[in-house]
Order: C-alpha cells, then structure tokens, then sequence
C-alpha cells in the first residue's frame, strides 16, 4: 500500500487549509488497518461530529422498519400525516404536490423539497455560524412552506439534496415505532454492532464537540440537537468504520436495498455527488479525476468535514475528520485522493 503517498497528502490537506484537529483511518474489508493518522490532539476514538453521515443511519433505520413491515418505500407521506398538516410543504408552478410524496422520494433527494440549510440569505447554516438556535420539526415544516420546490417529486432524473427529507424520515421513524429516535438508533444499529462511542444527544449534559468554521470555534448544542435524522449523531472515527463497513456488508439490512439502488446527480454545487438510497455515489472516472479514476466511491460526508466511504474495486473503507465546516467540500476532494492512490 502507498502508505507514504497517504501520508503526505494528509498533511498537505492539514497544512493547506489550517486544519486544527483531524483523523484518518484506512481498512480493508476484512479489518485490516492500512493507514491511520491523527493531528491536533485527535484519535480515532474522539468524540466527532457525524453531521450528515447521520442520513445513513436514518436510512439504515427506515429499511430495518421496511424489513420488519412498519412501511414501504412507496408509501405516501398521508399514510403518516393528516393532509392539513402537509398542504403548502411542496409548492411548485402554482400547484401543490405535497400529498404526493413518497417515502421513497425523501430517502433518495427526489422530493425536490428546497434546501434550507443552504439557501438563502438566512440560510440555516447562517444562522448556526452566527449563534446556537433551535429549530423544531413542526418550524422546520413551516419554514419549507415559505420557500418554493424546486421540482415535482420523483421528476425524471433530477435530485436535490435537502435536510428536510431526512427530518421528515426521522419523525416518520419515531411515529411507526412509538420511540424515540435516540432509542431506535441505539436498538437497531449502534448496540447491534457494538458502536460505542456514537449516540444522539437529547441533552446539553451529553458532550458535544466543538466544531471550527476557519479560526473561529463553534459551540451550537441546540442546532445539533434539531438536527436529529438528518445531521445529529455523534461518533468516533473508529465507530464510523464499523458502520460503514456493517452498512455495505449487509449486517444490518438486506443487502437488496443497496442493489436496487437508482443514483441520481444533485444539484451543481454539490458536484460530483450523485445520491440513491441514502448514501452519495461519486463516479470515480469522470471530471473531478481527470478520467484517471475506475469505478465508485459509495458512501456519505458531513459538512463539519467528516467522511466515511467504501471503495469497492479496491475493497478499501475509509473515515475520519477534518471538522472545519468553511470548507464542505474538503472530505469529498480528499478521499477521491485517497482512492486514486489505491493500488
């Protein structure tokens, strides 16, 4: 293995973008360490932030309640809501296709559901970078309401990638199960492979990492903690790859879920993520590597700089942390490298 070659790009990925604290760790599928580095104090047991690696543990849920016969994927979202309650949630061209979603269109990005998260001039992100809010799921709804589609459900081939799909899963889960969300993770995923170093904060007395954004250090337990089924959990390194690796070996759903799989490319800005059923897909020979690359990169990032990702044409998983929220888009670039200099 270049380990070497490993090496030296995490420290130019440190060096170049001031990374404070960071954590890498390369496995084979049969467990075998291949590379592993920490900087800044880190270890592949520190408490990190999982962000929107979250979605797969939601996703991980919802086909364990499929299995189990709670829902199906076609199911529409009037089998969980009054039709009040969902009128306005998706506006588009002046016709309201809100009783028309499907559980299928939230866990693949084809709601066409707006982003809020990302846009606008008070964009939610704004809003956790300047102080530490709140938000409910019912204001999450009303929010949505306010801002315009930006496509009919299950349009073509188009897919946005937006956080309300996954707080709307989220509560659907505590719904069908009559629990908790923090529960219904611990019960069917993290004490069933042993994660013990992950969970869902409810509390402000359960430890919740800081989180940079440039130099400046953020503290935001309240955004984290409304943020549940769409960016909520907190990990470790070592617990991501005991995830992802359960994830894509079949551990903890039928395999069939993943196989059935329909990728579709997100928006533009969130170029070269395509996303099927709860995981993004990036096409390792297009563009972003020159049409150097072979095959998929399969798996989720956060946007505080978390990463965890399955290389299958070289069977090789990696995760780990940069947490630097100014620069999304560093995971991505970073492990599309770690792949290329896969033997």
């Amino acid at each position: 293995m270049k380990t070497k070659s490993y090496d030296d790009l995490f420290d130019k990925y440190v060096q170049e973008k001031k990374i404070y604290e960071s954590v890498i760790l390369i496995e084979k599928g049969t467990g075998e360490t291949i590379f592993s580095k920490t900087y800044g104090g880190k270890d592949i047991d520190s408490p990190i932030l999982a962000a929107s690696i979250t979605k797969m543990f939601t996703a991980a849920c919802i086909f364990i309640l499929i299995q189990r016969g709670y829902m199906t994927l076609n199911d529409n979202l009037l089998n969980f809501y009054e039709p009040a309650y969902l009128n306005g949630l998706h506006f588009y061209k002046g016709k309201d296709y809100s009783c028309d979603l499907k559980i299928s269109d939230l866990l693949c990005q084809t709601s066409g559901l707006a982003d809020l998260y990302e846009e606008g001039k008070n964009s939610i992100k704004k809003q956790a970078i300047v102080s530490d809010t709140f938000i409910s799921f019912d204001e999450y709804i009303a929010i949505t309401k306010e801002t315009e589609a930006h496509f009919p459900p299950n349009c073509r081939n188009s897919a946005y990638y937006a956080d309300i799909n996954y707080n709307i899963l989220g509560d659907i889960i505590e719904k069908v199960t009559k629990c908790s969300l923090e529960r219904v993770f611990e019960k069917y995923i993290f004490s069933k492979i042993n994660m013990t170093k992950t969970y869902l904060p409810v509390s402000e007395k359960e430890y919740i990492p800081m989180v940079y954004y440039g130099d400046q250090q953020l503290y935001r337990p309240q955004f984290i903690m409304c943020s549940k089924a769409s960016g909520g959990c907190i990990t470790s390194t070592r617990d991501l790859m005991i995830f992802i690796q359960a994830f894509f070996h079949g551990e903890l759903f039928d395999k069939k879920f993943l196989h059935s799989n329909l990728y579709r490319k997100l928006q533009l800005s969130m170029y070269p993520i395509y996303y099927g059923n709860g995981y993004m897909r990036i096409k390792m020979g297009g563009f972003s590597t020159s049409f150097l690359g072979q095959g998929d990169l399969i798996g989720h990032s956060g946007s505080t700089g978390s990463f965890a990702f399955y290389y299958p044409d070289k069977k090789l998983f990696f995760a780990g942390d940069f947490n630097q929220m100014k620069y999304p888009a560093l995971p991505i670039r970073f492990v599309i490298q770690l792949a290329m200099f896969a033997p």
